[in-house]
């Protein structure tokens, strides 16, 4: 037990580690953001003097290093800080925002990761056979491309010629009955699925085959087993740490990754935040966003390790 505590500090520390330097890069990579946000605020005609005493006012002036111990001081306590576009409080904005998302992000992961558990065990069973080479196929078209490709499309035949659903998010209301909810994302809904379905089947494949490999998996079907009973009882089980792995890096990039499905059916949640931000140079709004998705990426990784070192025993017991 006490190893295994020692090696779980140690992951733990590491991300906090971690996060502390992604803390840095952030804050360095925002103040190199070209553009200025007083500019932004008083406009192209404003003069010299009052964008001074603006930037004064904002605190932007101030020394990188004493605007990052205060920014750092404010994460520690909670404190995102104000929008200097808007005056308006980060933490209450992005609160709402993170729940659209963490909505979205929710109902892909409830279709993808069973879909793909499922349809790499299909493709393990008949391997090297028509439903093998369909799916991977299938899977290789949608990894290949970008989001916004699928989206277009999707949102063309769904959307638009079939009338389906709708073809924006723009109507989307949280107060809105479920029903309602799910219709205005289905569409960025089945496009993140497409996405993350194909990496995680095509890794859960890759891991069961590997397991396959594994002599007492030939001792298994030497005892008269079925190939279903073999994969399902014996190989499934052992590959499931690194098919954690996988499903855990691809449930951060659900959370991370939807700001361009999020930017192109206009999905109020925390990607279309950013970018609207990003383009007025609101720093405090660009910092906060970033780190928020930054521990929501690592803390899902982190999980990830603490769940494969207590499923296996070779983890909890290094050498």
């Amino acid at each position: 037990m006490g190893s295994i505590a020692s090696v779980l500090a140690q992951r733990i520390a590491l991300g906090l580690l971690l996060l502390f330097l992604v803390s840095l890069l952030i804050f360095v990579g925002t103040i190199l953001l070209p553009g200025d946000v007083a500019q932004q605020i008083l406009g192209q005609s404003a003069t010299p003097e009052a964008l001074a005493n603006l930037r004064e006012e904002l605190g932007v002036n101030r020394p990188p290093v004493e605007r990052y111990l205060d920014w750092l001081g404010g994460l520690l306590t909670g404190d995102l800080g104000t929008a200097l576009t808007s005056g308006q409080d980060i933490n209450e904005a992005i609160g709402r925002r993170l729940a659209n998302t963490l909505f979205l992000a929710f109902w892909a992961a409830i279709i993808a990761v069973p879909l793909a558990i499922f349809l790499g065990l299909l493709a393990v069973r008949y391997r090297d056979r028509w439903p093998d080479k369909s799916i991977s196929a299938t899977t290789l078209t949608t990894i290949s491309m970008p989001e916004f490709v699928i989206g277009y499309i999707l949102m063309f035949i769904l959307g638009v010629k079939l009338n389906w659903f709708s073809p924006t998010a723009v109507g989307y209301r949280p107060d809105a009955d479920l029903l309602t909810r799910l219709d205005s994302i289905a569409i960025p809904i089945l496009v993140l699925t497409l996405v993350v379905l194909a990496h995680m089947m095509r890794m859960t494949r890759a891991a069961i085959l590997n397991v396959m490999q594994s002599a007492y998996i030939e001792t298994a079907e030497l005892k008269g087993l079925t190939r279903f009973a073999v994969i399902s009882r014996h190989a499934f089980p052992n590959s499931i740490s690194p098919v954690i792995n996988v499903i855990m890096l691809n449930l951060a990039y659900l959370v991370v990754g939807v700001v361009v499905v999020e930017v192109v059916f206009v999905y109020p949640g925390m990607g279309q935040y950013l970018v609207d931000h990003v383009t007025k140079r609101d720093i405090p709004v660009v910092q906060a966003c970033g780190m928020i998705f930054a521990t929501i990426y690592i803390g899902l990784n982190l999980i990830a390790d603490l769940v494969s070192i207590l499923a296996n025993p070779r983890l909890r017991h290094p050498r």
